[in-house]
């Protein structure tokens, strides 16, 4: 029974995610970004950092489904939703509780800080993944809290043929 609450609760963030994806995609392409997250890892992340609950807000300093800080998307860039201006007051939390900004807020922090965490050679999800809670500059010795890596990896296992 919790394996397959786990699996839909996977499924439907993914859905969500997908959304962000197919924006972030059409982003990159606009703008010669060269950094390819995928569907499924872009939504795994989201649900090891909240269950990808698009309802959830601000708490203390993070913000949105995939709990982003104010300097995590400044990193990335300070995107925006529609056409609010970056310096508006609330365009950080407004981007950050918005699925779709935020998912160009992490393409866009992993277009600066994507790099091979675990030392196997390689950028993967699992390193992406590192790279967003640990930070662009700690993703290689820092540790993952137990409820995040357990969510990652849960929400991982449900997609077994899904890009490295």
């Amino acid at each position: 029974m919790a394996c397959n609450k786990l699996i839909i609760g996977a499924i439907l963030s993914l859905f969500c995610a997908y959304y962000a994806y197919a924006q972030v995609q059409q982003q990159q392409q606009q703008q010669g970004q060269t950094y390819q997250m995928d569907q499924i890892c872009l939504g795994c992340i989201c649900e090891a950092a909240s269950g990808c609950n698009t309802t959830v807000g601000c708490v203390g300093d993070v913000c949105g489904p995939f709990r982003i800080t104010w300097g995590y998307w400044a990193d990335a860039g300070k995107p925006t939703v529609g056409n609010q201006p970056a310096t508006s007051n609330t365009a950080y939390s407004d981007c950050a509780n918005d699925a779709l900004c935020a998912g160009r807020t992490v393409q866009g922090y992993m277009n600066r800080f994507a790099q091979d965490c675990n030392g196997d050679g390689r950028i993967t999800c699992d390193d992406i993944a590192r790279v967003h809670y640990l930070g662009g500059y700690g993703c290689s010795t820092g540790q993952l809290e137990k409820k995040y890596e357990a969510g990652y990896y849960n929400c991982r296992q449900a997609f077994p043929n899904a890009a490295p």
